[in-house]
């Protein structure tokens, strides 16, 4: 019987689920945020967000991983890590901006960058493993409603 490797998949997502905790870190406080700023409609209650990211950031990391595993030309395989990078320092940066620096209109450019190099990352994944990037589908939803959520809390403010 073949042995799995285990490690080697976690270590991936451990690396993804590190990103979205230092940014987490490092933004400060998202409960006293929405003491100071009135808060946009359709925003879900504060428990939902980490949990949210902590998938999130799981998929990111096993769609990495199968990336890494794929038998793909290393030139693919290099465009999609570039795109994966990209997209992981556009979201670690996020919420800092966001919420450390208030900078909402800035968050926002951010984040259409994010959605952007998401969708890229995607099409490149797909190429490589279509599954890989399936399942950053409720990434790129999210994105799309952390989108209106950033768009509308700098409006009413």
């Amino acid at each position: 019987m073949k042995k799995r490797n285990i490690i080697t998949p976690l270590l991936f997502i451990a690396s993804a689920e590190a990103v979205g905790g230092l940014s987490a870190l490092l933004a400060g406080g998202y409960s006293d945020f929405f003491n100071t700023y009135k808060e946009p409609p359709l925003l879900p209650p504060p428990w939902v967000f980490p949990v949210a990211w902590s998938v999130l950031y799981a998929l990111m990391g096993l769609s990495a991983y199968w990336i890494y595993k794929a038998d793909a030309p290393q030139s693919e395989k290099k465009t999609a890590f570039i795109l994966y990078a990209v997209q992981l320092a556009l979201n670690f940066s996020w919420s800092i901006i966001f919420f450390r620096f208030e900078a909402l209109w800035l968050a926002f450019a951010v984040l259409l960058a994010l959605t952007a190099a998401v969708a890229l990352m995607m099409l490149s994944f797909y190429k490589i493993r279509p599954a890989a990037a399936y399942i950053n589908i409720p990434y790129f939803i999210w994105l799309l409603f952390a989108g209106y959520l950033n768009l509308a809390t700098a409006v009413i403010n």
